[in-house]
């Protein structure tokens, strides 16, 4: 545990090496934020309810989604998981102590903590000056349901982002078209645009056979209180599930990839 802890601290403190891309992705994400608050904002103001959203709670809806996107979503450290196969970097760590998914995972975690924390700071000054009426759960039930569903929405978004960049060991030069499509699958399947029941109710049914929208939508239905009870549960196990599954494939196409893997650029 020891060699992973150093690997957290280092990996936070590198986060402070590049600056002004930190500030930058930091303005984006508020950029879009904004966007996002305004056009629902504008909504609201001829109408009472929209898709069965009041404006509490679709504006609480859009803060979760800010939220969700810079703790789940964002995964800047895996992103070189796909370069480091091509470029036979990968061999570095296969003579190391170190398990090569739980290093990447712990890198993710120390950037991913960093963002929050700048979230949390950016969302409670965007409230002070807008003052949006937004929902907080008082329910233990709902709390414990939202924590468990986003921590293992986190570790599910890393394996499928993981899983998308081990192509590379078969196909080294389409990784970067891969991991764009899988977070334009994500945001748009996933809630992180708008909330997935306000679509026709054949395609939210669909949905739920897939691995996306207990990424975003569902952590953000059970913090807003839009599912309770025996449906709560239902969502973790099937969120579990789906952990479970998509940590399978991980591990055997990691396996798989290794077999093949021939050092490229070593």
């Amino acid at each position: 545990m020891k060699k992973y802890f150093t690997v957290f601290l280092v990996s936070w403190q590198n986060e402070f090496v590049y600056r002004v891309n930190f500030i930058l992705w930091r303005i984006r994400n508020l950029l879009r934020f904004s966007m996002i608050y305004f056009l629902w904002a504008g909504i609201f103001i001829s109408n009472r309810n929209v898709f069965g959203y009041n404006q509490p709670q679709m504006l609480t809806y859009v803060f979760m989604v800010f939220l969700m996107g810079t703790l789940i979503l964002s995964a800047p450290s895996s992103d070189n998981i796909g370069g480091e196969i091509g470029n036979g970097d990968i061999s570095n760590y296969l003579v190391k102590p170190v398990g090569y998914l739980k290093y990447w995972f712990i890198r993710d975690i120390a950037s991913k903590s960093l963002n929050i924390l700048f979230a949390i700071v950016e969302l409670f000054l965007v409230w002070l000056v807008l003052k949006p009426q937004l929902i907080i759960p008082s329910s233990p039930q709902i709390i414990f349901g939202f924590v468990t569903a986003v921590l293992i929405a986190t570790c599910l978004y890393y394996l499928l982002s993981c899983l998308v960049r081990f192509i590379a060991f078969w196909t080294p030069e389409n990784t970067w078209g891969l991991s764009f499509l899988l977070l334009v699958f994500v945001e748009t399947l996933a809630g992180g645009i708008f909330p997935l029941n306000i679509l026709p109710s054949w395609i939210y049914t669909f949905l739920q056979f897939t691995p996306f929208p207990y990424l975003v939508y569902f952590p953000i239905a059970i913090f807003t209180e839009k599912i309770a009870g025996w449906e709560l549960i239902r969502i973790l196990l099937q969120s579990t599930g789906w952990l479970v599954l998509i940590f399978w494939m991980t591990k055997y196409t990691w396996k798989r990839g290794l077999v093949v893997y021939q050092a490229y650029g070593r």
